[in-house]
Parts: structure tokens; C-alpha cells; sequence
């Protein structure tokens, strides 16, 4: 099939080979030791050989692309069963993955711009024929072609980023543009660089469209990549370029980072809500998350240039732990997606239902990621956004009044993007797992296959792990602000693994296994006095009263465009909505008869953004076709004109 091979890549640095099989053990070697692995790889230009680097940073990613591989590689063999007898070959697929995983690994590794230029290429492009895997489909080609589009103008952006940084440092290497003195105005121009090239790639509102459009074609195993751990990628490569390469950041980065990251948490969020494509909806929710992270890194960079460093520092670990949670979560839920395409062969939510009852370790290990993803306590999801908001909650400590407001405000975002999101995944747990079956496909469905069964059950051990056990966790990630920023947080521990203290004792605390504790001593309670209830008295079990209308079934159901309707009613500008309610009476018109719904709703991205920039290129494209004559003799005067012009510039 096509599991990935064991070695994507060896490279051979100090103190390990860096494999698949080997990056999670390698990225927490680094995070423990705290130090920094250098080599020189004899590949490259003659003159300019590739630097690979492996210190704190890219061992948290390191760790975060190996884990998620491996169980990844578990859950793909039997996934591409169905591809077996299809058009397309399975070696494509085998071949493009190894090389994915391979750029990923080595964007985390390299230590000079020619190296991560190189290898963010292979991976965009790697990625591209995974989009375009079942080709076949015009939805498909269209989705390709848009994220190959924007993957080359992001990287197109980073790779101007990095001109200016070597510009000013005359040499390729990390280290020569860490040592570069660059003027505050060109500073920003590189930062605004590389803002538009990962966040781009990252998935930041408005820069998002191809987010939307890829995740859903691809097959669901690199869905859960793709969202899991390549917009990790260009989270790291922002951290990378801002925190580590361009000399610290600036007040005006936080906040333009802080406002990108709460308008993406709040949009992605709400285009969330309306989509009823269960892969669609699971791609949009990651825009969300992405702008979490972005909201926290904002936060970090605003404290930082305040001259607030444990606050700043904060507020890097909290956007490095929602990274790291959204990883987890985000395959769980895209691996739970593929197990039930595979086996209902249905991504509407509105033809599903009634799926636990027809595989229930999907639907257990599903609800796994939705608690997790709703931030709900004790998973994991709580912990980063709690960390997020004791940043944010520290507002006092700066002098700026408009900086007093401004947090406040996206902090404000940020509670209403989480209850948004919870109101989300209620929706698609009930609506897709509960009540009763719409389609025969999904009547028919069967759970999935073991090694697809066991990869989400590690998701979800590691999504309960993260959330239960976090002190433990945010001590390894302590290592990145002590290697970026010249301190970690001396206080989060200090209580025990028990007491999550991220500023001191006095200001907040938070104890997830006591929380864990608690709830399950409320379950066993509840669920004793429930039993011991139904044995005190007899009961008599009747069908629910269906107000005459005969046995329930289906179409008595909450809808999931039903569900989401007061959510679209409120916030009904944001999306761009075209709905149609058609009706047909009797001949008296007395009676109706037949209503027909139609509603569509799409992004207004498109039209303000998007749309645009098509028509002008197409303009321009009709108006410069006109010098396609035919005529050769016009292309050898083109030529000739050309030359001379070149010879004049050149002399």
C-alpha cells in the first residue's frame, strides 16, 4: 500500500540519525539536553553546502512531524485499500508521501535560507500531486492547481523575506542573518515577508482559500498531514524567521500578528459552522486553530517588546502547545473523517447519522477529538487557550492604553471563537453519529479496520495525555524560550506535576487530573444513583411520544444547516448567501404541496479578494495575446528588440 517507508530521510548529524522512525525521540533528545546539534552536508552548490541544525525549536516540530507520521503510517495501509482497484496507481501516492514527509522534516532541520527554500519546495510540490491524487475529478484539478498557485507566491514571499536578511547579512546561513544589523524600516519589510509567506501557507484569513479547497480532495490520511503537520511547518518557520533570525520582534509586528490571528480564529470559526462537508468543515475549523496560535504568538511579541519578558515568553509556549494540540486533534478528527468516507461512502453531514451504533471505537475515539477541539476540560484543547487567555489576562502590566483595550477586545474574540467552535462540534458529533441513519450507505456502514482503529486511539490517548499531564509537556517545551528568548517559566512547575502555575501560584492555577478526578467520581456517582433509581421502582418503557405522527424515523431529525441557522441569521454578512424557498399549491392554492430549499453560502473572499485579481489577470492576459500573431517574422523582430535593449542596459 502505501504505508510510508520507515526512512524518509537520514541525515547525519552529531548525535542522531534523523528518520521518521527516529524524529520523535530526536526532537525530545534536543528538548532535554537544551543545546544545539550542527553539521555540514556535502549536497547543495559546490560553493554553498546545505547547514542542518537541530536545537529546541525544530525538535519540538521534529517531535510533532514523527508522531504524527507514525501513527499516520499505521492508519494509511489499510485506508488505500480502496485505491487498489481504482484509476490511479498506489505508487504515485507511496512515492509522493515519502517525499512530503521528507520536505517537512528537513524545512525543521535547515539551518540556511538555500536549504529551506529547497526543501519548502519539495514539500509544496509533493503536496501538490498528493491534492491531485484521484485527478479525474475537475474539483480535484481546480483545488491543485489553487494550492500550487499559493504555495509558489508564500514561497515566493519567504524567499524575499530571506533576501533581505542576507542581504544585510552577506551570506545564506542562519547564522550570517542572525548577525545582520538591519534598519528598522527593512526589518519590518522582511518580517512583513515572511508574514505573507507562512501565514499564507499557515492558513490565515484572507489568505486562506486554498486551505478550504485542498483538504477535502485529498485522501483523508494526508488530510490529516496536511492540516496536522504542515501548517505546523509554517508555524515554525514563522517562529523561525521572527523570533529567532530577524533580531527580535517589534510592538507594530504583535499587534498586526494579534489582529490577523483574532479576525482568522473568528471567521475560520464561523465559515466553520455553515459547512455541512464533514472534511470541508474539519479544514476551515483548522483556520480557526491556526489563528489561535497566532493570537498567542501576538500576545508573546507584544509583551516582549514591552519589556515584558516571563509574560512574553508565556505567550510563545502557549502558541507552541496549541500547535502541538492542534496536531493531535486535528488528525484524530481528519483519520475519523477517512474511516467514515471509507466505510458510509458519505461526507454530507445531512446523510449521515446514527454512526456509533455502527462504529463505535470510531465514534468514541471521534468524540475524543471533538472535546478536544472544543477546548473543553480535561483534554488538551483547554490547556493551550487557558494559557492563551493568562496571557492575555496580563494586559494590566503594559503602559499603552490603546494596547488595554486591544487585547481585552481580541481576548474577547477569542471566548466567542471557542464557544463558536463548541456549538460546532456538537453539531457535527450529533448530527453524524446520533439518531438514525438518512442514507442506506450509512445504514449499511461497518467499523473500521484494526490499524485504522488503533492509529485514532493513540490520537486520543495523546489528546487526554497533553490535557491530563500538561506541567509535564510545557517543561520539555520550556526549552524553546530558553534557547529564543533567554528564560523559560521558572514558576509553572514549582508546585508539583499535580499544579499547572504558569506565573506564580497567587496569579492562576490549574490542576487537570484533579479535574479528571472529579469527573469521573461525578460519572460514577451519577450513573450508581441512576442505577440504583431503576432497581427501586418499576418502570414502564413505551416509545417516545411522536405527536401522532407514527414511529420516529429520519426526517424528524435536527438538519445541519437546521442547526446553524441562528448562528447564519446573526451573523449573515459575514458570508456571502444565496437562499431560494420555492413552493407549489394546489390549483385553489390552498394547500402546499411541495417546498424546495436551496441555499448556498460561500466565502466573501472570493468575491473581494480573490475574484479581482482573476479578472485582471485575465485583462491583462486577452490584452497581451495580441502580440500572438502567428507571424515569425514578428517573433525574430521581438527577439531582435529585446537584445538590443538588454545590450543597452548592460553597456
Amino acid at each position: 500500500g502505501a504505508g510510508l517507508p520507515a526512512a524518509v530521510a537520514v541525515l547525519a548529524v552529531p548525535r542522531a540519525a534523523i528518520r521518521v522512525d527516529r524524529a520523535p525521540s530526536s526532537g525530545i533528545l534536543a528538548l532535554r539536553a537544551g543545546g544545539t546539534d550542527l553539521a555540514t552536508l556535502p549536497l547543495g552548490l559546490p560553493w554553498l553546502h546545505w547547514h542542518v541544525r537541530l536545537d529546541a525549536l525544530s525538535g519540538v516540530f521534529l517531535t510533532l512531524i514523527g508522531t504524527v507520521v507514525a501513527i499516520v503510517g499505521l492508519y494509511g495501509p489499510a485506508y488505500v485499500r480502496e485505491f487498489v482497484h481504482g484509476r490511479e496507481p498506489l505508487a504515485p501516492l507511496g512515492f509522493f508521501t515519502g517525499l512530503f514527509v521528507a520536505g517537512m522534516m528537513l524545512v525543521v532541520i535547515a539551518d540556511d535560507a538555500f536549504m529551506f527554500m529547497v526543501a519548502w519546495e519539495v514539500m509544496s510540490l509533493a503536496s501538490y500531486f498528493l491534492v491531485a491524487y484521484q485527478h479525474q475529478h475537475a474539483a480535484n484539478r481546480r483545488a491543485a492547481f489553487l494550492y500550487l498557485l499559493m504555495a509558489h507566491i508564500s514561497g515566493l514571499a519567504i524567499l524575499l523575506g530571506y533576501g533581505v536578511l542576507a542581504g544585510f547579512g552577506h551570506g545564506f546561513a542562519f547564522a550570517d542573518m542572525r548577525a545582520a544589523q538591519l534598519a528598522p524600516a527593512w526589518a519590518t519589510v522582511a518580517f512583513s515577508l515572511a508574514l505573507l509567506g507562512f501565514g499564507m501557507k499557515a492558513g490565515l484569513v484572507p489568505i486562506h482559500a486554498w486551505l478550504p479547497e485542498a483538504h477535502p480532495v485529498a485522501p483523508s490520511h494526508i488530510s490529516a498531514l496536511m492540516s496536522g503537520v504542515m501548517l505546523k511547518v509554517a508555524v515554525y518557520g514563522f517562529m523561525r524567521f521572527t523570533f529567532d533570525l530577524v533580531g527580535g520582534p517589534h510592538l507594530g509586528w504583535g499587534v498586526v500578528t494579534l489582529l490577523l490571528g483574532s479576525v482568522s480564529a473568528l471567521f475560520g470559526v464561523l465559515y466553520a459552522l455553515q459547512q455541512n462537508n464533514l472534511k470541508r468543515l474539519l479544514a476551515y475549523s483548522s483556520v480557526e486553530n491556526v489563528g489561535i496560535i497566532f493570537v498567542a504568538l501576538g500576545l508573546g511579541m507584544i509583551f516582549l517588546a514591552s519589556q515584558q519578558p516571563l509574560l512574553g515568553r508565556l505567550g510563545v509556549v502557549a502558541g507552541l502547545y496549541q500547535a502541538l494540540n492542534h496536531a493531535m486533534f486535528k488528525s484524530l478528527l481528519f483519520l475519523g473523517a477517512g474511516a467514515v468516507l471509507q466505510h458510509s461512502h458519505e461526507q454530507d453531514l445531512e446523510r449521515m447519522g446514527g454512526l456509533l451504533r455502527r462504529m463505535p471505537y470510531t465514534g468514541t475515539f471521534f468524540l475524543v477529538g471533538c472535546l478536544s477541539i472544543a477546548a473543553l476540560p480535561p483534554f488538551n484543547g483547554f490547556v493551550s487557550e487557558w494559557l492563551t487567555f493568562q496571557t492575555a489576562l496580563q494586559v494590566p502590566a503594559l503602559q499603552s492604553g490603546v494596547l488595554r483595550i486591544l487585547i481585552p477586545v481580541s481576548a474577547a474574540v477569542l471566548a466567542l471563537s471557542a464557544a463558536l467552535g463548541a456549538a460546532g462540534y456538537v453539531k457535527v458529533y450529533g448530527i453524524a453519529f446520533l439518531g438514525q441513519a438518512r442514507s442506506r450507505h450509512v445504514r449499511h456502514a461497518r467499523e473500521a479496520s484494526l490499524g485504522m482503529r488503533i492509529a485514532q486511539g493513540l490520537l486520543a490517548l495523546l489528546c487526554i495525555a497533553l490535557g491530563v499531564l500538561p506541567t509535564v509537556f510545557i517543561q520539555w517545551l520550556d526549552a524553546v524560550p530558553r534557547l529564543l528568548l533567554g528564560g523559560g517559566l521558572p514558576s509553572a512547575a514549582s508546585q508539583g506535576w499535580l499544579w499547572l502555575t504558569p506565573i506564580s501560584p497567587q496569579v492562576a492555577s490549574y490542576a487537570a487530573p484533579l479535574v479528571l478526578a472529579g469527573i469521573g467520581a461525578a460519572w460514577v456517582l451519577g450513573y450508581t444513583a441512576l442505577h440504583w433509581r431503576r432497581h427501586q421502582r418499576r418502570e414502564r418503557r413505551a416509545p417516545a411520544w411522536d405527536c401522532g405522527f407514527g414511529p420516529l424515523n429520519s426526517r424528524m431529525q435536527y438538519t445541519a444547516t437546521g442547526f446553524s441557522m441562528p448562528i447564519r441569521r446573526i451573523f449573515s454578512p459575514v458570508w456571502r448567501i444565496d437562499e431560494q424557498i420555492e413552493r407549489s399549491s394546489d390549483a385553489a392554492g390552498l394547500h402546499v404541496l411541495t417546498i424546495r430549499h436551496q441555499l448556498q453560502i460561500s466565502d466573501r473572499s472570493w468575491r473581494v479578494l480573490y475574484e479581482p485579481v482573476g479578472r485582471w489577470v485575465g485583462i491583462a492576459a486577452r490584452r497581451l495575446g495580441v502580440i500572438q500573431s502567428g507571424s515569425i517574422r514578428l517573433y525574430l523582430a521581438y527577439s531582435f528588440f529585446t537584445l538590443l535593449v538588454l545590450l543597452w542596459l548592460i553597456s
